[in-house]
């Protein structure tokens, strides 16, 4: 699914919490999932779908991407989650969660014939599976679950995450085939801003979208590091400059700086100056 739409930061908002919902509606987040899920308690979650619904409809959340996390169909709350917010003018997706195969998918989008769905991906099953998660018409974005993913895979705890490393790459190669949006999972030590940033680079690098965050002082980290920086921007600007300049010449390829400039470096470049702009038209 082609898309300039940026989700470098996608903050997790519990759908219990009014004062938190309220508040998500002046930070930085390029995204939010208001979650009714892992972040409700059981016997708080039908007030908090109620709570939810009314806020949508009382809160400018400005430019930014509404998504409500679903609990999932097999529990006594997803259906209704469903339901509930499948017509919901302010909400601009569905998250799915424990997706393990399209057929989870297809369930809530027979609910929900209107919304955009994202997928979960935190089983070994829906990494077995992501090619054709990522396939659903109905699928817009992939979300990576990866405490529930190493809880699975029985995975200890690395900085460098590397148990996680195969799945990781896996999820991104589905997205991308696709063409759907894929962000990374959350980072747990939320007062760790060196940790965070670290494994924004890695997930950057890797060919995420974005990362999903726990808490707002994580905005700032992902914001910036999943944004082409200056010296990127430039970069793509003089590669453009070199290729037309070679093209207009009869030539088929550029050299800049001593490097071969390609059509596909000016595809990338192209790419990276668009999402420059759709951040930019954001934050406006």
């Amino acid at each position: 699914m082609e898309s300039v739409q940026p989700v470098r930061s996608v903050l997790y908002i519990p759908a219990s919490k009014p004062r938190a919902l309220e508040k998500a509606a002046g930070l930085a987040a390029d995204a939010i999932i208001f979650d009714l899920e892992d972040a409700v308690a059981p016997g708080e979650k039908s007030a908090a779908r109620t709570t939810l619904a009314e806020c949508l409809s009382g809160t400018d959340y400005g430019a930014r991407l509404r998504l409500v996390r679903i609990n999932a169909l097999d529990t006594a709350w997803g259906r209704a989650d469903a339901l509930a917010f499948a017509g919901h003018p302010g909400v601009d997706g569905i998250v799915v969660p424990k997706v393990n195969g399209p057929a989870d998918l297809a369930s809530v989008a027979l609910m929900a014939p209107e919304k955009p769905l994202w997928a979960m991906i935190e089983t070994p099953m829906a990494l077995l599976n992501a090619a054709a998660i990522a396939g659903h018409a109905r699928l817009c974005g992939m979300v990576m679950g990866t405490n529930d993913l190493a809880k699975d895979l029985g995975a200890r705890y690395r900085a460098d995450r590397l148990p996680l490393a195969a799945g990781l790459g896996l999820a991104v190669l589905a997205a991308r085939a696709h063409r759907r949006l894929i962000v990374d999972g959350v980072f747990n030590a939320f007062r760790d801003a060196a940790g965070l940033e670290a494994e924004c680079e890695q997930g950057r690098d890797m060919g995420f979208d974005g990362k999903t965050l726990i808490h707002p002082d994580q905005l700032e980290v992902a914001n910036r590091v999943f944004a082409p920086s200056p010296a990127e921007l430039s970069l793509a600007h003089r590669q453009i400059e070199a290729f037309e300049a070679a093209t207009a010449a009869g030539q088929g390829v550029a050299v800049l700086d001593g490097k071969i400039v390609e059509n596909l470096h000016i595809v990338t470049a192209r790419a990276l100056i668009a999402k420059a702009r759709a951040i930019a038209d954001r934050q406006g």
